[in-house]
This record gives C-alpha cells, sequence and structure tokens, in this order.
C-alpha cells in the first residue's frame, strides 16, 4: 500500500466516514479512529469540537490543502455577495485539481494534485500547473495528448463506481470538459454530509 493510501485511509478512520466513497476504505469495516485508544468510548463533543470536526472534514476532502489555504478561502467566501457556505463551496470545487478528479480523469484528489502538478493537464489550450488554479464558467479542461493513455486515466474514466457531476460536460473520448457553472452545496457529489455552515461558525469565532 502506498504511503499516499496510508494516509487517506488514516484520515477516513480519524474523522469516522467514508470521505471519499471508496470501497475500499478501511473504515466499511472499522468505524473507529486509528490508534491503540480508537475504540475508547468518545465524550460528547463541545460545539467547537463539532464545528473544528466539520472544517477538517470539508477541508480533507479536497485533499492538500494546508490550513492557510483554506482559511483564505474561507476569507475570500465571505468577502463575495451571497451564501459564505455556498461561496466556500463554489471556491473550493472551482480549484483544478477538484475539477479534474470530478471530471474522473484520476481515481483520487490526491492523484489529481499530482496528474496537474506534473503538467498533465490543460485549461483552455494552456498548460497550467497549478493545482488551486481557479477554473470559471466555460472554461475547458482537457488531458494532455501524449498523457491520454497512462494507465491511471484508462482506469479513472473506466471506473464505474462515481460518475461526473451535472455541472461539468466530459467528453471523454476527446478527453476534454468543461466546467459549466458554479455548483450549489446540494449538487456536489460528497459521499458523506457536509456542514459548511459550521465551517463558517468556526472561522467566525
Amino acid at each position: 500500500m502506498t504511503r499516499i493510501l496510508k494516509s487517506k485511509y488514516k484520515i477516513d478512520r480519524r474523522l469516522r466516514c467514508n470521505l471519499w466513497g471508496r470501497p475500499k476504505s478501511p473504515f466499511n469495516r472499522r468505524d473507529y479512529p486509528p490508534g491503540h485508544n480508537g475504540q475508547n468510548k468518545r465524550r460528547k463533543p463541545s460545539d467547537f469540537g463539532i464545528q473544528l470536526q466539520a472544517k477538517q472534514k470539508l477541508k480533507s476532502h479536497y485533499g492538500y490543502i494546508t490550513e492557510k489555504q483554506f482559511r483564505n478561502t474561507f476569507f475570500k467566501a465571505s468577502k463575495i455577495k451571497g451564501n459564505t457556505s455556498e461561496n466556500l463551496i463554489e471556491l473550493l470545487e472551482r480549484r483544478l485539481d477538484a475539477v479534474v478528479y470530478r471530471m474522473k480523469f484520476v481515481n483520487t484528489i490526491f492523484a489529481a494534485r499530482q496528474f496537474v502538478s506534473h503538467g498533465h493537464v490543460k485549461v483552455n489550450g494552456k498548460k497550467v500547473t497549478i493545482p488551486s488554479y481557479c477554473i470559471r464558467d466555460g472554461d475547458t479542461v482537457e488531458v494532455k495528448e501524449k498523457s491520454r493513455e497512462m494507465p491511471i486515466v484508462l482506469e479513472s474514466i473506466s471506473s464505474t463506481e462515481r460518475d461526473a457531476p451535472e455541472y461539468l460536460s466530459v467528453d471523454y473520448d476527446k478527453m476534454k470538459g468543461t466546467f459549466l457553472k458554479g455548483p450549489k452545496p446540494e449538487e456536489v457529489p460528497y459521499p458523506v454530509i457536509m456542514e459548511p455552515n459550521l465551517v463558517i461558525e468556526y472561522y467566525s469565532r
């Protein structure tokens, strides 16, 4: 098992949920946190603990986002007109690595980050290597021609484990997709219940 897989599964167990909906998640077999005391009865969490858990769950779903990056995304969302919770989700879903993952060009958000960083992705015909690059409505995202036969790509697009959401249009013959519009929270295919309102409360303390 790779180091990334071990790390990902440890996150599942620590947060007590199958965060990415993967059938091999250890949480499906052992629904308690890792470690010697994982099975011990846990005390009822405080309001702060509940807010922290919601923040960690949402942040972890998007892979290796640092606390500073996530906090800055919240501040950016809070300055946009409208509902801050909805703005936060939309900004996270506009990240290039998230879009590559949602389009099913790779199997995991972690792989999406590496895939982008290694130069396998084009946005509007130009190579972009920044995972946090913000995708706009109407932008096209495609796998570079030389990268289209990579096993990681072929395995992912043939998988029936998940489908691309409706706010994306994907042509797998051309390995290209279009970001149609920013999604509402209920349109995002989270395998677990996310509570962005609690994340807002956490950062508004």
